[in-house]
């Protein structure tokens, strides 16, 4: 099996769960150390109360023939995100090539029914902390040593491709932020030979997701008949795999400077550098929301 990362390093920040944890197992499985953080633990679940550990992540890549690294990091805090990038500086002698940022943490603070002065602010407030503000501090820290490795990538994850509203200000404000922030130092980091994309997966199999529908990934199509608001869009739905083979395939492009700046869908990657999902499926949420008047 090649495996065209051997000798990567990466970070995969918001490895617990969905997309973050699918990247992260996919550059292990590709050849890349990664080092997967967050703040949920064995025996010390975050405020989201779900079961899925970094921990967790980094036995999948390890029983898979990669290297994982579960590192607890809560990535509002500066410190702890500093402490990171200087362990990576030691371990990995100053090498990192690949920086994911996929913290989140906003679905149980996100009012969709709720205009935003009806909204509570503190939990709208509370979302750019963990999405964007994160983000920011993450690439803070990760970032000198990026550019002491020409050729790194910076991924920023985010739901949609463009800056239309998205449901909910404050939800729209989160996600339409780091599509600016990827754009933003893409400028910044190109005589340092560093790209910066921002990526987004379609309707999205998580594993929250599933249990939103009350289906699990054996009988996930059981749900669009279920009568749950969106049910019927979710046949079109895609693993978080889907997503994450195409940041794979970005971090081993050799042209990866030419995308640099731009916002990328799984659907296109999977056109571009030819895979389908991991079910064998090969879904096109681009199409379908056309279809559908979404986008």
């Amino acid at each position: 099996m090649t495996k065209p990362l051997q000798g990567k390093v990466a970070v995969v920040a918001g490895a617990t769960r969905g997309a973050g944890r699918a990247i992260a197992v996919t550059l292990g499985t590709a050849g890349a150390t990664v080092y997967c953080t967050g703040r949920s633990i064995r025996g010390q679940a975050s405020d989201l109360n779900r079961p899925e550990t970094i921990e967790d992540t980094a036995d999948m890549i390890n029983e898979r023939g990669g290297t994982g690294i579960a590192v607890q990091v809560d990535h509002t805090k500066e410190e702890q995100v500093k402490a990171l990038f200087e362990r990576i500086k030691q371990e990995q002698q100053g090498r990192l090539h690949i920086l994911v940022n996929d913290i989140w943490g906003g679905d149980k603070l996100t009012d969709f029914q709720a205009a935003y002065w009806r909204h509570s602010l503190a939990n709208g407030l509370l979302i750019q902390e963990r999405a964007v503000k994160s983000h920011m501090i993450t690439s803070y820290y990760g970032t000198p040593l990026l550019i002491e490795n020409p050729g790194g990538l910076i991924i920023e994850v985010t739901d949609g491709i463009d800056y239309r509203y998205r449901g909910n200000l404050y939800y729209s404000l989160a996600k339409v932020s780091v599509i600016h922030l990827a754009a933003a130092m893409a400028e910044e980091l190109r005589s340092y030979n560093t790209a910066a994309i921002s990526v987004t997966p379609g309707f999205l199999r998580s594993e929250e997701m599933l249990d939103h529908f009350r289906v699990t990934e054996q009988n996930w199509q059981d749900a669009v008949h279920s009568g749950i608001p969106d049910a019927e869009h979710f046949g079109q739905s895609e693993t978080p795999y889907l997503l994450a083979q195409g940041v794979a395939a970005l971090a081993a492009d050799p042209e990866i400077m030419s995308k640099s700046g731009k916002t990328l869908a799984s659907w296109e990657l999977s056109d571009e550098y030819g895979f389908v999902d991991v079910d064998g499926r090969k879904p096109h949420w681009g199409n379908y929301a056309k279809q559908h008047g979404f986008l």
